[in-house]
């Protein structure tokens, strides 16, 4: 994944999270995944499958393109 496009959509994704008012260990147990994933997604460190930002944005009841725009 492009570096551009994964800092974007880690970005994204923290907005969401703090709009929701979570940590990222809140979040990581509301998708059963370890806290240090969510950290490492967020900070464009880890290549994110296509099943978590599914998973992702279905839980913040987004589209999936709004995670990378």
């Amino acid at each position: 994944m492009n570096k551009n496009v994964k800092k974007k959509l880690g970005k994204n994704i923290k907005k969401l999270r703090l709009q929701n008012g979570l940590t990222q260990e809140d979040l990581s147990l509301e998708l059963n995944l370890d806290w240090s994933y969510i950290g490492k997604v967020e900070n464009a460190k880890m290549n994110i499958t296509i099943d978590k930002i599914i998973q992702i944005a279905d839980f913040f009841k987004v589209p999936v393109k709004n995670l990378f725009e």
